[in-house]
C-alpha cells in the first residue's frame, strides 16, 4: 500500500468531522521540515475535497491519496 512513501509524521484524525481534519493537518504540517511528509488518516468523506483545496491554498503538495473502505490516507509533502 504505502510502502513507497515514508511518512515523517502520522496524524490519526479518524472520527473527527469537518473542519477538524484540515485544522489538524494545518498544525501538523508545521511540525515537520520542508520536504518531509505527513500522513493524515481520516474517516471524514469531506476530506476528499477539503484536503486538496487546503493543499492548494497553503502551498503544500498531496503526493498520494489512498482509500480503504471509510479510511482515507493523505500523504502531504511540506512545500513551504
Amino acid at each position: 500500500m504505502s510502502d513507497d512513501i515514508k511518512a515523517d509524521k502520522v496524524l490519526d484524525l479518524k472520527g473527527l468531522a469537518c473542519p477538524m481534519p484540515v485544522v489538524k493537518i494545518s498544525k501538523g504540517i508545521k511540525e515537520v521540515e520542508v520536504g518531509e511528509v505527513v500522513e493524515a488518516v481520516t474517516t471524514d468523506p469531506g476530506s476528499l475535497t477539503d484536503f486538496p483545496a487546503w493543499a492548494q491554498t497553503s502551498g503544500n503538495e498531496i503526493v498520494k491519496t489512498e482509500q480503504d473502505g471509510d479510511v482515507i490516507r493523505f500523504f502531504v509533502k511540506r512545500s513551504s
